[in-house]
C-alpha cells in the first residue's frame, strides 16, 4: 500500500508500507533520493535514512532537505551566506590575530643557495668549520680619485673610511690597499683602489635592512674628491627593492574587472576577497619563517601569485553568480549554484597549483623549499577566502551587485550564443585543422629562441646603472679586469703548519700559470695550521662562459695534476663556483621535476574528466606553452629591441631557478584555465551528449572569464617588469608571456580545435581504468529549487493506526 503526498518544499513524496527484514511493518517516507524507514518500534530505535535508486533521481538531496556529505562545499557556502555577519567578523579577527602573532613570532628571511653535495658547498663548510673568520661573504669597497692616491689628504680620507668600516661588529678583517702587501689592490694608473672587507655572515644571513646599515654609510662617505662604491653579494642585498607591486597589480585588476563587469560593486567583490586572502597569507608567511628557511624574495613573489589566483577564483564565482541571477534565481540560490559549479572548479584548480608548486621540492635546492611552501600557503588561503568570505559578501550584496554601473559597458548580459566568443567557437569548429596547425606553428615559433638560452647568474654589470654595485663593477673592470669583481675561493687541506703553507704556495704558483687566471693571492693559513685559503681571480667576468670553463679546468685537470702525490685536498668555491654548481645540480634533476609535476597533473585530470585523451592533450599543450614562454624570455634577455623595451639592454644569463619557478607557477595556472574551460565543456557534454555542441557552448560560456582572469594575471606579472631588479624583470616577462600564450593560443585555439577533431574520442577511458580511478566531480551540478540546505522543521511522526481499529480503541 502506498500513497503520494507533497513535502513542505512542494516536491512529491512517497509514503509506502513495506516489511523489514525481521518481519515488522514499516512506513517508507521519501522525497528525492532519500527515504526514511519508520518501523513499528520507531519510538525505541533511531530513525535511519537509506537511498533508493539514486541514479533515477535528479539531485543529491535527502528527505530533510540537507545536501549529502559530498556537497559539504555547498553546505559551507550556505552557512557562510546565512551567517555572513559572523563570517566577516571572523575573517577580520583572524587577519588581525595573524598579524599580531607575526609581529611577535615572525621569523627572518634566510636561504641557503649552496647545492647539496657540491664542491662549492664543501669549500663553504670547510671555511665555516676551520676558518670561521673567512666563512662569511666579502664586501668590496672600491675607492676612486681622479687625482690618484698620491695626495696625502685623499689617502688619509680613504684610510679613515676603511677604519670606520672595520668597527662594524660583523667585520672580521679589512685587507686595505694602503697596508703592507696591499699595493696590488691599487690600479696601475693609481686612480682606483679596493679593500676587501671580510664578514662573519653570508649575504643570505643578512636582512635587507642590515645590509643597508652596513653598506649605505660607506657609500655616503664619498665626496667630490674621493668616490666610494660597494660591490659583492652583501652590497647587492642592500639594494633589494621594497615590495609594492601588489598596489600596481590591484589597480590594474580593478580597471579590468570594471570593464568586464560594468559595475563597481561587482568589481569590488573579487578585489576585497583577494585583499583579505593576501593579508592573511602575508601574516602566516611571516610565521612560516620560524620553521623554514624562506628567501627574502619568496613572500613578494608568492604575494603576486596569490593576488592573481585570488582575483581569478573570485572572478569565476562572481561571474557564475551573476549568470544565475540573470536566469531568475534568488541571491541565495545563485550563491549556492555558483559554489556548486564554479566553486568546485576553484577547489580543484587551487589544489593543482599547490601540487605544481610542491613539485619544486623534487629539484633538491634548499632555497626553493621555503618558496614552494610559501606560494602554496598563499594559494590555499586565497582559495579559502573565495569559498568562505565571498559567499558572505554575496549575501550582503544580493541583487545590488549591478549597482554603480559604468556607462560604457552594457548593463544586461547578452545570451552566450550572441557573443563574439560563440561566433569564434563556431569559426574554430568549422576550420579545426587550420586553427590547430596555425596555433601549433605560433607556439613553435615563439619557442625557437629557447634553443639559445644561456643559463647562468647575472652579475653586477646587469644591475641598474645608477646602483653602487654596477658602479663598483665598472671601476674594478676598468682598473683591474672584470674577474676581480668575483674571485674564486679555494680551500687547501692535507698538511699542517709550515708544510701546509709551503705546499699551498706551490699550488698558488702553479695555478697562476693556468690560462684564464689573472692573479692568485698569497696563502692564508688558519690558527690551527690545518687549512689554507687561496683567492684565484679569473681574467673574465663572472657570467662569462670562459669563467665557467676555467672552473672546470681547475677542478678536472689543473688542480688534480698539481696536487697529485702531495696528499692535498683542494675544493673550489666562491660565488661563481657556487652559482655554477647550482645551475648544473638543478639541471640534472629537471627531468624528475618535470616528470613528477606532469604525472601528478595527468592523473588528477584523468580522475576529474574520466578521460585519457583530455589530460594527455593538457600536458602536451602546457609543455608547448612553457617552451613558448621561455622562448620569449630568452629573446628579452638577448639584448635586442625587446630587451631595450623591458629594461634589459645587454645580453644577460638566466638563472636556472627562474625557469623552475616559472614552470611550476605556469603549470598550476594553466591547469586553472584548463579546469575552468573543460569543466564547462564537460558540463555541457553531460547535459547534451553532443561533443560539438559541448565544445562550442563550453568555450562560449567560459572564454570571457578566462580572458578576464588572464588579463588580471598579466597585469599583475607585468608589474614585476616595471621594477629595477633584473631578476624581477625576467620573472615578470616569463610569467606574463606564459599566461598570455596559455589563455589565448592554447585555451582559445588549440584546445577547441583538437577537441573538435577528436570528437567523442576526447572522453575515451578504458572500462577497467574507469573502475580503478576514484571519481572526482569538478564540474558539479546546479543547485535546483529542491536543493534547500536550510534545516527544516523537525519531522514528528505519529504511531501508525492498525487497520480496522476504531476511533475509540
Amino acid at each position: 500500500m502506498s500513497s503520494a503526498t507533497t513535502t513542505r518544499s512542494g516536491m512529491p513524496s512517497t509514503v509506502a508500507t513495506t516489511r523489514t527484514a525481521v518481519g515488522q511493518s514499516a512506513f517508507a517516507v521519501g522525497s528525492g533520493p532519500g527515504v526514511v524507514l519508520l518501523t513499528s518500534s520507531w519510538w525505541s530505535r533511531p530513525v535511519r535514512s537509506v537511498d533508493l535508486e539514486p541514479r533515477d533521481l535528479p539531485d543529491r538531496v535527502c528527505l530533510d532537505g540537507q545536501v549529502k556529505e559530498s556537497d559539504m562545499l555547498v553546505q559551507l557556502a550556505d552557512w557562510c551566506y546565512r551567517q555572513r555577519r559572523l563570517v566577516v567578523v571572523l575573517w577580520i579577527a583572524a587577519v588581525a590575530a595573524a598579524f599580531a602573532l607575526a609581529s611577535s613570532f615572525g621569523g627572518e628571511a634566510r636561504a641557503d643557495y649552496l647545492h647539496p653535495g657540491s664542491e662549492s658547498q664543501t669549500a663553504s663548510q670547510t671555511l665555516q668549520a676551520k676558518f670561521p673568520e673567512r666563512s662569511g661573504d666579502t664586501l668590496q669597497v672600491v675607492l676612486h680619485s681622479e687625482g690618484g692616491f698620491a695626495s696625502a689628504a685623499v689617502r688619509t680620507r680613504a684610510e679613515d673610511i676603511l677604519a670606520d668600516v672595520a668597527t662594524d661588529p660583523h667585520v672580521t678583517g679589512v685587507a686595505s690597499p694602503f697596508s703592507q702587501g696591499g699595493a696590488s689592490q691599487i690600479s696601475r694608473d693609481g686612480t682606483t683602489a679596493y679593500a676587501l672587507v671580510a664578514l662573519d655572515k653570508t649575504a643570505d644571513e643578512y636582512t635587507p635592512a642590515e645590509a643597508k646599515a652596513l653598506v649605505e654609510p660607506v657609500v655616503a662617505a664619498g665626496d667630490d674628491t674621493l668616490r666610494v662604491e660597494a660591490g659583492g653579494p652583501v652590497a647587492t642585498r642592500s639594494q633589494t627593492p621594497p615590495a609594492g607591486g601588489e598596489g600596481i597589480g590591484l589597480g590594474a585588476a580593478a580597471l579590468i574587472l570594471l570593464f568586464i563587469f560594468g559595475s563597481a560593486v561587482a568589481m569590488g567583490l573579487p578585489l576585497l576577497t583577494a585583499v583579505f586572502g593576501l593579508g592573511m597569507s602575508v601574516a602566516l608567511g611571516e610565521l612560516l619563517r620560524r620553521v623554514l628557511d624562506v628567501p627574502d624574495w619568496a613572500t613578494y613573489t608568492a604575494a603576486m601569485v596569490g593576488l592573481g589566483v585570488g582575483i581569478d577564483y573570485a572572478l569565476l564565482i562572481v561571474t557564475r553568480y551573476r549568470s544565475s541571477l540573470a536566469e531568475g534565481r534568488d541571491p541565495r540560490r545563485a550563491t549556492l549554484n555558483a559554489i556548486a559549479t564554479a566553486g568546485r572548479a576553484v577547489v580543484f584548480a587551487g589544489l593543482t597549483v599547490v601540487v605544481a608548486m610542491l613539485g619544486i621540492l623534487l629539484v633538491g635546492q634548499p632555497a626553493l623549499v621555503g618558496f614552494a611552501f610559501t606560494a602554496s600557503l598563499f594559494v590555499l588561503v586565497t582559495m579559502t577566502a573565495s569559498l568562505t568570505l565571498l559567499p558572505a559578501l554575496l549575501g550582503f550584496t544580493g541583487r545590488n551587485i549591478e549597482r554603480l554601473h559604468v556607462p560604457f559597458v552594457a548593463r544586461n548580459q547578452h545570451a552566450y550564443d550572441t557573443t563574439r566568443w560563440y561566433r569564434w567557437s563556431r569559426f574554430v569548429q568549422r576550420r579545426p585543422w587550420i586553427a590547430a596547425i596555425g596555433g601549433l606553428a605560433v607556439l613553435l615559433s615563439l619557442a625557437a629562441p629557447l634553443l639559445g638560452i644561456h643559463l647562468g647568474t647575472p652579475d653586477a654589470q646587469n644591475d641598474p646603472k645608477s646602483s653602487t654595485t654596477h658602479q663598483a663593477y665598472n671601476l674594478i673592470a676598468k682598473g683591474f679586469g672584470p674577474g676581480f669583481s668575483a674571485p674564486m675561493v679555494l680551500t687547501v687541506q692535507g698538511a699542517a703548519g709550515t708544510e701546509l703553507r709551503a705546499a699551498t704556495d706551490t699550488v698558488a704558483k702553479e695555478l697562476a700559470e693556468v690560462d684564464g687566471v689573472a692573479a692568485v693571492s698569497p696563502a692564508l693559513v688558519n690558527a690551527a695550521g690545518d687549512t689554507a685559503v687561496l683567492t684565484v681571480v679569473p681574467t673574465t667576468s663572472p657570467q662569462d662562459k670562459a669563467t665557467e670553463d676555467l672552473i672546470d679546468t681547475l677542478r678536472d685537470t689543473a688542480i688534480p695534476d698539481i696536487t697529485s702525490g702531495t696528499g692535498l685536498t683542494v675544493a673550489v668555491g666562491g660565488m661563481v663556483a657556487s652559482d655554477l654548481d647550482v645551475t648544473r645540480g638543478v639541471a640534472e634533476r629537471l627531468p624528475l621535476f618535470f616528470g613528477g609535476v606532469l604525472l601528478v597533473s595527468f592523473l588528477l585530470l584523468m580522475m576529474v574528466f574520466r578521460s585519457v585523451v583530455v589530460p594527455l592533450k593538457a600536458v602536451i599543450m602546457n609543455l608547448l606553452a612553457s617552451a613558448a614562454a621561455f622562448g620569449v624570455l630568452t629573446l628579452a634577455v638577448s639584448g635586442g629591441p625587446l630587451g631595450n623595451l623591458v629594461g634589459i639592454p645587454e645580453a644577460t644569463p638566466v638563472p636556472i631557478l627562474l625557469p623552475v619557478g616559472i614552470f611550476a607557477i605556469l603549470f598550476g595556472l594553466s591547469m586553472d584555465y584548463e579546469v575552468f574551460l573543460l569543466s564547462r565543456i564537460k558540463e555541457e557534454y553531460d547535459r547534451t551528449g553532443d561533443n560539438a555542441v559541448a565544445v562550442a557552448d563550453g568555450l562560449a560560456k567560459s572564454a570571457r572569464v578566462i580572458t578576464a582572469g588572464a588579463a588580471v594575471m598579466i597585469t599583475v606579472f607585468v608589474s614585476f617588469v616595471l621594477g629595477q631588479d633584473v631578476f624581477s624583470k625576467m620573472f615578470g616577462i616569463g610569467l606574463a608571456a606564459a599566461v598570455f600564450v596559455d589563455a589565448t593560443i592554447v585555451r582559445m585555439v588549440l584546445v577547441p580545435a583538437t577537441m573538435e577533431l577528436l570528437g567523442d574520442r576526447n572522453w575515451w577511458l578504458p572500462g577497467w581504468l574507469d573502475r580503478l580511478l576514484p571519481n572526482i566531480h569538478v564540474e558539479g551540478s546546479e543547485v535546483t529549487p529542491d536543493d534547500d540546505t536550510t534545516p527544516p522543521e523537525p519531522l514528528v511522526p505519529t504511531a501508525p493506526v492498525p487497520a480496522g481499529a476504531g476511533a475509540g480503541a
